[in-house]
């Protein structure tokens, strides 16, 4: 009897160290209802988490490679730097006295360029290497100096892809332009500012040829590189070929097989990439416009528009994130100087764009 006593508590014992065993902390139970929510919560969370991989496609600014900088780094990038470490200039088309601004008032210490130093007629692509080289040791302007750009148009823009592809390390542009630096209350001079020379570059030139295609490579790329994304930054009338949009390019077009990055009005507007402080605008809000137009964010887009101003823009809003893009430096204008090349006339996203060679092409586009 005792020994099937002992038997039974025995059994008891290990009963309930098993139910102890398994038994989960109060702390851990939940009800049904909150498990849901949890699952709510996690599916939500990875919703958010896919928007927030979309939204991480569109890289940041990198800080070594920024180029838009506001009037107030640049002030207080000058006031402690030494002076032979940068150059300050405003870019316009011709000689100082035909500057809108510079000769009545422009940022102390500014020197004046004119575009026609790092770019030459009748295609108006990038002059040789070694003319751009030395038109920039007369101005003072070396590898390693800090070049610091403004001017009311994107003359600027093209002046700061230049000195990017001679291999100038760190080349900025004042967002706002003058109007920016006035609009923060910093003070302006007028009269001219001379050009202290320098006799060294500091580097073999062009430091990036990789920057820019010529017309051959960018035929090429279009008939052989699927993934090429060839991006056209000019107005809709120049895209739809109603106008040239210059009076001295007589056909109008574009080539074929490009994307519309729209540009604004005219041949020099830039109100899809710049807002009316002259600041260029949000990245996000350009890289959804390319979207609407079928253009996708990648590193192998080429940007062109009539001689390489306009698109100047958007190749230095791409280079300041850190992506391998090119500008494709001839343009249109190059382009319809070939008779045997093709063009797309009207918008190839509808029925009533037509394909054409050059030579087909009327000579009667040219802007008035």
């Amino acid at each position: 009897m005792k020994k099937y006593l002992k038997v039974l508590l025995l059994a008891l014992v290990v009963t309930l160290s098993v139910v102890a065993c398994n038994k989960k902390p109060a702390e851990d139970t939940k009800t049904t209802e909150e498990t849901t929510t949890e699952a709510s919560e996690t599916t939500e969370g990875s919703e958010e988490a896919t928007e927030g991989e979309e939204t991480a496609k569109i890289s940041p600014v990198v800080e070594e490679k920024r180029v838009y900088v506001d009037a107030k780094w640049a002030k207080d990038f000058m006031e402690k730097t030494d002076k032979d470490k940068y150059v300050l200039a405003e870019v316009t088309w011709g000689e100082e006295k035909d500057s809108p601004d510079y000769l009545k008032k422009h940022i102390p210490g500014a020197i004046h360029i004119n575009t026609d130093l790092v770019e030459e007629g009748p295609v108006w692509n990038f002059r040789k290497p070694e003319e751009i080289e030395k038109n920039f040791l007369d101005l003072g302007i070396t590898s390693d100096k800090t070049l610091i750009l403004y001017g009311p148009d994107t003359g600027a823009d093209r002046v700061a892809l230049g000195a990017l592809y001679m291999g100038v390390k760190d080349v900025k542009i004042i967002d706002g332009r003058l109007m920016g630096w006035e609009k923060a209350g910093f003070e302006t001079e007028e009269g001219s500012v001379k050009p202290t020379a320098a006799t060294e570059f500091g580097v073999k030139t062009p430091a990036h040829p990789e920057y820019i295609l010529s017309l051959d490579e960018t035929v090429d790329k279009l008939k052989n590189d699927k993934n090429f994304t060839l991006v056209s930054v000019r107005s809709k009338d120049e895209w739809l070929g109603k106008t040239s949009g210059y009076s001295y390019i007589p056909k109008a077009g574009e080539p074929k097989g490009a994307l519309w990055g729209e540009s604004g009005e005219g041949n020099s507007g830039m109100e899809n990439y710049w807002n009316e402080d002259l600041t260029v605008k949000n990245f996000e809000d350009v890289v959804a416009q390319w979207k609407t137009n079928g253009i996708g964010l990648s590193n192998d887009m080429s940007f062109y528009c009539g001689t390489g101003w306009r698109a100047a823009t958007p190749f230095l809003m791409m280079y300041e994130r850190g992506y391998d893009v090119t500008l494709f430096d001839g343009g249109w204008n190059e382009w319809q100087m070939h008779d045997d090349l093709d063009v797309q006339v009207g918008d190839p996203g509808s029925s009533d764009v037509k394909y054409e060679k050059v030579k087909d092409l009327s000579d009667d586009k040219a802007a008035e």
